[in-house]
């Protein structure tokens, strides 16, 4: 189940940051999308994946589709803690334009993982490899 905790560590202020907690995949990714209070919201938003996993395609549409969201009011969105191929693989599911997203904080601690390929959207994405 996907789920949101609280924030750990300092905060900054007018941030507003979403810790989000459990595996993100087909069946979670409309509990994923009611936890965000996209008109409510502060200016700058930081989503934070250091205690899930983005497992498939349709995860990847719904962090897009947030991002969307937020870019529409004219509010930015901070990623961390993606694993390397997310991130890669984000930039292809925003058909080659500039996604309304930033990644942030990529660091050697990141998780490392694969996700769950549609071949078209990927064709161009070496397989990740671990080490």
């Amino acid at each position: 189940q996907t789920k949101l905790d609280p924030p750990s560590g300092p905060t900054l202020p007018n941030v507003k940051s979403y810790n989000i907690n459990g595996p993100l995949f087909f069946a979670s990714t409309q509990a994923f999308s009611r936890i965000f209070r996209v008109k409510e919201d502060p200016d700058d938003i930081v989503i934070d994946f250091t205690g899930s996993r983005v497992f498939d395609h349709s995860a990847l549409e719904a962090i897009n589709n947030i991002a969307d969201r937020y870019g529409a009011l004219g509010k930015r969105v901070y990623l961390r803690h993606l694993s390397k191929d997310c991130a890669r693989l984000l930039g292809n599911v925003h058909e080659g334009g500039l996604p309304p997203y930033e990644v942030v904080e990529s660091n050697p601690n990141d998780p490392f993982y694969g996700v769950a390929e549609k071949p078209e959207f990927y064709k161009d994405v070496p397989v990740p490899k671990s080490g």
